[in-house]
């Protein structure tokens, strides 16, 4: 392997982001606690998933470290990269997904992570991935404008092409293929990345992941005392069901987790704990809920709208 690699810095800075999200939820929250839950894995390595029931904003949240190992790459993981099917790799990562009581709180989830591959009869391949996508089910100006606003932040250090590349990688991995739709409002994605070497590859690793509560925290404090009935909560349920699809048919994570004989209890958390299927229903025109897809969940440059009441 490359001297100039160091995993052993990538896990203790993934443990830490692990801790320092979970203390800061915690809080946020008010009243649950995270449980953790150690775990190992047959093939090698394991996980510490720690997830939080029934507080007082979150429904659920989960946000699990993984660090395993195995001899052959899952086809999930190989899709975009043939030449390492059949490679022995090592992969470590952090994600979460927070599902909130309130409809006017939006779901969302990050993930960052590094693996190393490899094939035979050739030196290891390393990369680093990650993000953060936000899901909301009421739309609000302010809180799309902060959500991207502080992607940009996170992406500065690293040139002001970077942002721009990442959202747009976002917006076309998180569209649900079958209803031709997006899954929210997007942020980052990127994957295989390696290209401007381990130092700066990882420090933009650490960024997304650094930048993800600052992202996030300022949005649910501002919403989740809204006042809700009924109505919200049966769109909730309704709009968690896009959420449900995507995760089970489009999302590699899920795949990777389950193709590499992961903890299935782990990568499934991720799912909203409740949630409601209805068949061919669409939402009256002019409401609230119709402004979802009608404006939110469209591509636009976030960047460029006015919020009406947040600081630059």
């Amino acid at each position: 392997m490359n001297t100039d690699v160091d995993e052993s810095a990538v896990h203790t800075y993934l443990l830490g982001l692990q801790d320092t999200l979970c203390r800061e939820f915690a809080a946020l929250d008010g009243s649950g606690e995270f449980i953790s839950d150690s775990w190992t894995r047959e093939a090698g390595g394991g996980g510490r998933s720690r997830v939080l029931t029934n507080g007082r904003v979150f429904e659920q949240a989960g946000i699990n470290f993984s660090h395993v190992t195995g001899d052959t790459l899952p086809p999930s993981a190989t899709a975009n990269r043939p030449e390492l099917a059949g490679a022995r790799f090592e992969a470590m990562g952090v994600s979460l997904v927070l599902h909130p009581h309130n409809p006017y709180v939006p779901t969302s989830h990050a993930n960052v992570r590094f693996f190393v591959a490899t094939p035979e009869d050739a030196p290891p391949i390393w990369w680093f991935g990650g993000g953060f996508d936000l899901t909301p089910y009421y739309g609000f100006i302010d809180d799309c404008v902060h959500w991207h606003r502080t992607a940009e932040r996170a992406c500065a250090p690293f040139g002001a092409a970077l942002y721009p590349h990442l959202k747009t990688w976002c917006d076309d991995y998180f569209h649900l293929k079958h209803r031709d739709e997006p899954r929210g409002v997007g942020g980052l994605f990127f994957d295989d990345h390696n290209a401007d070497g381990f130092a700066s590859s990882f420090a933009l690793m650490q960024s997304v992941g650094d930048h993800f509560l600052p992202a996030y925290g300022p949005i649910v404090s501002r919403r989740h005392d809204t006042p809700y009935g009924e109505r919200e909560r049966d769109f909730q349920l309704y709009r968690r069901g896009r959420y449900v699809e995507f995760n089970l048919v489009w999302d590699r994570g899920t795949l990777f987790g389950l193709q590499s004989g992961g903890r299935t209890e782990s990568i499934l958390m991720s799912l909203p704990p409740n949630v409601r299927f209805r068949y061919n229903w669409q939402p009256e025109a002019g409401t609230p809920e119709s402004e979802l897809t009608e404006y939110y969940l469209q591509r636009r440059d976030w960047l460029g709208e006015n919020p009406s009441n947040i600081q630059p």
